[in-house]
């Protein structure tokens, strides 16, 4: 598949959106209680995470770049902090989870190192 936007060819994103379809996967076990509740924001939440990789990396300045990459770093603690909470409620169960905090863990290093990266080039 061609990539048209730069944003596609970064490990970041790509990850960001593999945790995506993972979540929700995940969520449709979810009680359908939470439909419109917990599992409404953890949906927003991940999707927020690559779409703001996506939208930063459409700014001109790296200023916007860092601030986009923070917003999404913010959304991905979001989503850890949700799944905890679905996990307390037996929602899910921890052993289905561990895959998923990997991921998550992986996309923070990956959004950590793109934040210092862009940070290095805005003192160049």
């Amino acid at each position: 598949m061609k990539h048209y936007y730069s944003f596609e060819n970064l490990d970041v994103w790509k990850v960001s959106k593999q945790l995506v379809i993972q979540i929700y996967t995940l969520i449709e076990k979810f009680p359908k209680v939470e439909r419109y509740a917990l599992c409404d924001q953890l949906r927003r939440a991940c999707v927020s995470v690559p779409s703001n990789i996506a939208e930063g990396s459409g700014r001109t300045s790296l200023k916007e770049k860092v601030h986009f990459i923070s917003i999404a770093y913010s959304s991905l603690m979001e989503v850890y902090c949700q799944l905890q909470i679905a996990e307390e409620l037996q929602y899910i169960q921890k052993d289905s989870l561990q895959e998923i905090y990997d991921l998550i863990y992986k996309n923070s290093l990956l959004m950590t190192k793109y934040r210092e990266y862009l940070m290095k080039q805005s003192e160049e």
